[in-house]
């Protein structure tokens, strides 16, 4: 008669994987909708406290080169879109759908291939959010607080 002990422990193990985490996921990567949130929290002044990491979860599922910081008023970051997200400007609609879908209090003002700009609050403390293509197929995210 055979023996079915490796089925059994490999169904054991792929049971307990179903329970308890077992491996690192796509899910464990930052949530564009967490960075954004926490960027948007930080305006107007503490744009400045971000860090280069702070936004980098807004960029990951379209890019792995994010470069990020704080500079004059603004939190801004800048990326190459990887080469499955299509054109830069079908990579600058998904981060804009993201961003309408994160931030649905955000007003969606422009919406065209070259620029997606969104806002938050009434005039005098708005808080600006612009996303463009930079330079050769980068994207740039900007942050303002008014």
């Amino acid at each position: 008669m055979r023996t079915h002990k490796p089925l059994v422990a490999a169904l054991a193990v792929a049971a307990f994987c179903g329970l308890a985490p077992c491996s690192a996921s796509a899910d464990d990567s930052p949530s564009p909708c967490a960075s954004l949130k926490r960027i948007v929290a930080a305006a107007p002044n503490g744009l400045a406290a971000l860090t280069p990491d702070d936004g980098k979860g807004v960029a990951e599922p379209y890019g792995d080169d994010a470069q990020c910081g704080s500079s004059r008023g603004s939190y801004q970051c800048m990326w190459t879109p990887h080469r499955d997200s299509g054109s830069t400007a079908d990579a600058l609609q998904a981060v804009a759908a993201d961003i309408a879908s994160c931030l649905p209090d955000a007003t969606h003002d422009q919406n065209s291939p070259g620029r997606q700009h969104f806002y938050l609050g009434a005039r005098g403390k708005r808080t600006d959010i612009t996303l463009m293509p930079a330079g050769s197929g980068k994207l740039r995210l900007s942050v303002t607080g008014k």
